[in-house]
C-alpha cells in the first residue's frame, strides 16, 4: 500500500483512487450547555469526468441537524428539507437531467450515521458544502462539559437477519491515512466565567475576549489530520448553578405551533442530602455483559504503550468482582456473533464464586465473532429476576453494530425491569447506542476515549448503581393565568447526584401580567420527599434565535420515532406527525433528507458519473494486526461471515489477505497471537489480593506488593493482632497513602476493607494503623481510613 500511495499524485484510498473531499473547517459556537457547529466539506474534481462523492460520516447522535448548503463558485444553494424518499428521486433526476445535485440523509438504522452524496461535480470545480448541527454538551464526573466532533466511523457489524441493502457502506482507512484535514475553531459563551479548556489534539492558547472571562475563543492547532475524534472540555466555575432559559418563537410560524411558540429549557442539578450519597445498597442483581468481538482486540488509544480493548475490560472486571457487596447476585456475559456466560444463572456473591469467575476472567479475549448484542439482549431480558434483588447491567462495547434501533427499543421495552449502564470503549463507539442504552435503560452512559482510563468511569457507575433508587419523579410547572406547558422532552425516569437533567418545554398562550414562571421536580429518596425548585423569567430579551426550539424538536422527534417503531403497520398516523415536525422545525429525521439542486448548462451527462467513497478512520483497522485486513479478519468465526462482513464494506473493500479458520474456535492470522500480559500495576496485583469479604490475608503475595519482606511484616506486627487485621489496615495505608490520585478507582474495595474491620471488634486497630504508618512511610489519619 505504500508503495502506491508514494506513485499517486494527490488524495488517494486505499484502492488508489483520487479523494475529492480535501478538508473540512469547522466552527463552533457554544452558548452554556449547548454547541451549535458549522462544518464546511471542500471538495474538488481533480478527474477527467464528472463525479458523484459519497461520504457516510459519523454527527452526535443526539443532534439536531438544521441546514445544509452548497457554494459552487459565487453562487451559494441552499437545501430543502423534503420527505426522504421525495428527495431521492428528485435527487436522481437532477443528474439524469445533468444538473448539480447534493443529498443529505439519516441512516435508517442509526441516528448518529448519515451519508452524504455530492453529485454531477464537473472536471476541475470545486463545491464547498456546509452543514450545521445542534447539540447538547454531556457534563463529566469533574464538572467538565464535554464536546467531541466524531471523526472515527468503524464499519458497523451487520446482524445475519438484517437488510444489507438498507445498509449504509461504510468506507475506512487505518486511522493516521485519512487524506483530507481539518482545521476547528470555537467561541464560547457562558454565564459563569470560563476556567479552562482541554483537548486530547493540540490546542492554540485560550484567548479571553472580556474582563470577567465569559467569553473566549480556542482553535486547533494548524494542520491537524482529521484522524481521531475531536474532544473538548469545558470548565466553568459554578458549573452546577441551575438555569433557565426561554426562547421566543418565531414570527413567521403559525401561532401555536412549535417553532411559532417561546420554548424553554431548564438545567436542573438535584441535590441530594448528605446521607444519601454515602449510603450504598448491598442488594441487586449485576450483570456485566463485555463485547468480545475481534474489534475488542484493538488499541484503546493510538498513543504508545496503549492497551488493547479487551484487557483493559478485563482489568476492569476484576476491579468490579472485588468490588461488589456481600450477599449481591451476579453474572458476566461475553458476546460476538454468539453469546456464553459464566454462569447458567447469577450466582451470590461469595469468596468461592467470585474466584471461580476471577478464574474464567483471565481466559477472556476477543474471539467470538461479529458485535450480535441483540440476541444477548433477548436472553437476559427473558431471565426471571432474583426478588428485592433489582437487576443492573453493565454493558461493555466498542458500539459498532448496524442494527441500533432494534437494540434500543428491546432495551426500553424492559425500562421497569432492567436498569442500563453502557460504556463506549475506543474511538469510534456510536454515540446513538451508547448514549440511547442508557437513556432507554435509566441509567448511565460513560465513554472510554483517547488515553481515558476505564476503571474510574465505572467505578461513578457502579456508585450510581449502588445508590438508593429515586422514585415517583414528576415536574410541576407555576405559571401564570393564561400560560400552560407542553413538555417536549421524554418523562424523567432517572436522576443521578451530581448529574444534570435537562428538560424542554413548549410555552403556549401569554401573559398580561405576571411575567414570571417556576418549576419543581420532586421525587422521592429513601421514604423521603426532595424538591428542586427553579423560578425563572417567561419574557426573552432579543433575538433569542431558534436553537433551543430545533433541540426541543429534536427531542419530540426522537420521542415519536420510538412509538412509531413500536406500532409498525399502525403506525401511519404516528409517521404523519413526524413528517410534519421535522419539516415545520427544519430538523432532520429519519423520514426527512436535505436536497439542494444546482441547475447549470442542463448537458446530460455522457456515461455514468464516476463514484468516489470518501474514507473515515478506523481503529479498528490499526490495532494489533496493523493493517487494514484485522477488520475482514476479526470479524468472524466463519469464512462465509467474513465474507458477509467485507460485503458491507462495499466491494471495494474485500482484503484477499485473511488467514481463516472454518471452526468455532474463531480465527488466526499470519504473525499469532500473543499472550496476555501478567497483571503489572501495584494497584491491580493489591486488589486481586482481596478477599470478596473485603480482608486481606498477609502472605508472600502481600508482602512483594508492599514491596516488603516477609519478615518485616511479622515483626512489625503489634501483640496480639490478628494477621488478617493487620494486613488489612496495610492494604488501606498503602492506598490512602501511596495511591491517592487513583480513589475512584478503589474506594469500593476500600469501603469494604473498613467495613470488615469493624465487624471484627478487636481493639488493636489503632496499634496497627501506628505501625502500619511506620512500615510504610506514610502519614494516613485513622479516621481517613474509616476506622
Amino acid at each position: 500500500m505504500e508503495n502506491c500511495m508514494e506513485n499517486c499524485c494527490g488524495l488517494v484510498t486505499v484502492k488508489n483512487e483520487p479523494v475529492p473531499l480535501k478538508s473540512v473547517a469547522v466552527d463552533v459556537r457554544v452558548q452554556g450547555h449547548v454547541a451549535t457547529v458549522t462544518s464546511t466539506l471542500l471538495y474538488v474534481n481533480g478527474e477527467e469526468r464528472p463525479l458523484e462523492a459519497v461520504f457516510v460520516f459519523p454527527l452526535p447522535g443526539e443532534c439536531a441537524l438544521c441546514h445544509f448548503s452548497a457554494k459552487l463558485g459565487d453562487t451559494e444553494v441552499v437545501a430543502e428539507l423534503q420527505e426522504k424518499q421525495k428527495a431521492r428521486e428528485q435527487y436522481d433526476d437532477a443528474l439524469s437531467s445533468g444538473h448539480q445535485a447534493f443529498l443529505l440523509e439519516e441512516s435508517d438504522q442509526s441516528p448518529d450515521m448519515f451519508q452524504m452524496n455530492v453529485g454531477s461535480l464537473p472536471p476541475g470545480e470545486s463545491a464547498a458544502i456546509t452543514l450545521v448541527y445542534i447539540s447538547e454538551l454531556a457534563m463529566q464526573a469533574d464538572d467538565a462539559l464535554r464536546f467531541c466532533l466524531p471523526a472515527v466511523l468503524n464499519p458497523r457489524y451487520t446482524p445475519q437477519d438484517m437488510d444489507m441493502s438498507k445498509m449504509a457502506t461504510v468506507t475506512s482507512v487505518p486511522a493516521g491515512m485519512v487524506p483530507y484535514t481539518l482545521a476547528l475553531s470555537a467561541h464560547l459563551s457562558s454565564p459563569q466565567p470560563i476556567s479552562k479548556v482541554e483537548s486530547n489534539c493540540a490546542l492554540e492558547p485560550l484567548v479571553y475576549l472580556n474582563t470577567d472571562e465569559t467569553q473566549a475563543t480556542v482553535s486547533l492547532s494548524s494542520g491537524h489530520m482529521f484522524d481521531q475524534d475531536v474532544e473538548l472540555l469545558l470548565y466553568y466555575q459554578d458549573a452546577h448553578e441551575p438555569t433557565a432559559i426561554v426562547e421566543a418563537g418565531q414570527d413567521s410560524a403559525e401561532p401555536g405551533s412549535l417553532m411559532g411558540d417561546p420554548v424553554v429549557m431548564l438545567s436542573f442539578y438535584p441535590e441530594f442530602p448528605a446521607a444519601v450519597t454515602s449510603s450504598l445498597t448491598t442488594s441487586g442483581e449485576f450483570i456485566f455483559v463485555v463485547d468480545r468481538s475481534g474489534s475488542m482486540d484493538c488499541s484503546m488509544h493510538s498513543g504508545k504503550d496503549s492497551k488493547m480493548r479487551i484487557e483493559s475490560a478485563k482489568d476492569t472486571l476484576l476491579l468490579l468482582l472485588k468490588s461488589l457487596p456481600m450477599g449481591c447476585f451476579f453474572n458476566i456475559y461475553g458476546f460476538g456473533s454468539h453469546f456464553e456466560s459464566f454462569f447458567p444463572k447469577s450466582v451470590e456473591y461469595k469468596q468461592k464464586t467470585m474466584d471461580e469467575a476471577l478464574e474464567k476472567v483471565k481466559g477472556i479475549s476477543a474471539d467470538m465473532g461479529g458485535t450480535e448484542i441483540l440476541e444477548p439482549l433477548q436472553h437476559l431480558f427473558s431471565q426471571p429476576c432474583i426478588p428485592s434483588h433489582p437487576r443492573q447491567l453493565f454493558i461493555f462495547t466498542d458500539g459498532e453494530v448496524g442494527n441500533t434501533k432494534q437494540v434500543l427499543d428491546l432495551v426500553k421495552l424492559n425500562v421497569n425491569s432492567h436498569r442500563c449502564f453502557s460504556f463506549g470503549i475506543g474511538e469510534g463507539a456510536s454515540t446513538a447506542l451508547i448514549n440511547g442504552l442508557a437513556q432507554e435503560g435509566s441509567g448511565h452512559a460513560q465513554f472510554i476515549t483517547g488515553t481515558d482510563r476505564m476503571q474510574p468511569k465505572v467505578m461513578q457507575s457502579l456508585r450510581y448503581a449502588l445508590q438508593p433508587a429515586v422514585k415517583d419523579i414528576s415536574v410541576d410547572w407555576d405559571l401564570p393565568d393564561g400560560v400552560s406547558v407542553t413538555t417536549l422532552s421524554p418523562a424523567l425516569k432517572v436522576l443521578f447526584h451530581g448529574q444534570r437533567a435537562l428538560l424542554y418545554a413548549q410555552l403556549r398562550g401569554e401573559s398580561s401580567g405576571n411575567p414570571e414562571g417556576s418549576v419543581t421536580i420532586q421525587y422521592n429518596l429513601l421514604e423521603e420527599t426532595v424538591k428542586n425548585h427553579l423560578g425563572f423569567c417567561l419574557k426573552p430579551v432579543g433575538d433569542t434565535g431558534v436553537t433551543l426550539h430545533r433541540l426541543g424538536a429534536r427531542a419530540l422527534i426522537r420521542s415519536l420515532e420510538v412509538e412509531e417503531r413500536a406500532d409498525g403497520p399502525e403506525s401511519e398516523a404516528l409517521r404523519e406527525k413526524l413528517l410534519q415536525l421535522s419539516l415545520q422545525s427544519g430538523v432532520s429525521s429519519t423520514h426527512t433528507a436535505f436536497i439542494a439542486i444546482h441547475k447549470g448548462n442542463g448537458q446530460a451527462v455522457q456515461g455514468p458519473l464516476l463514484r468516489r467513497n470518501i474514507p473515515t478512520p478506523s481503529f479498528m483497522m490499526s490495532g494489533g494486526f496493523g493493517a487494514p485486513i484485522a477488520m475482514c479478519c476479526s470479524m468472524a468465526p466463519m469464512s462465509p461471515t467474513c465474507l458477509r462482513m467485507c460485503g458491507s464494506f462495499g466491494e471495494d473493500e474485500i482484503y484477499d489477505d485473511c488467514a481463516m479458520l472454518d471452526d468455532e474456535d474463531g480465527f488466526a492470522v499470519e504473525n499469532g497471537f500473543e499472550e496476555p500480559e501478567s497483571l503489572t500495576d501495584p494497584l491491580l496485583q493489591l486488589i486481586s489480593l482481596q478477599k470478596a469479604s473485603g480482608s486481606w490475608e498477609m502472605d508472600s503475595s502481600m508482602a512483594k506488593v508492599l514491596e516488603r519482606s516477609d519478615d518485616e511484616l511479622a515483626k512489625l506486627m503489634p501483640v496480639g493482632a490478628d494477621k488478617a487485621v493487620w494486613a488489612t489496615t496495610l492494604a488501606l495505608i498503602w492506598l490512602y497513602g501511596l495511591r491517592l490520585e487513583a480513589q475512584d478507582e478503589w474506594q469500593f474495595v476500600a469501603m469494604k476493607a473498613a467495613s470488615w474491620i469493624q465487624a471484627q471488634k478487636v481493639g488493636c486497630v489503632s496499634q496497627c494503623v501506628q505501625a502500619g504508618n511506620a512500615l510504610l512511610g506514610c502519614q494516613v489519619q485513622q479516621k481517613t481510613l474509616g476506622l
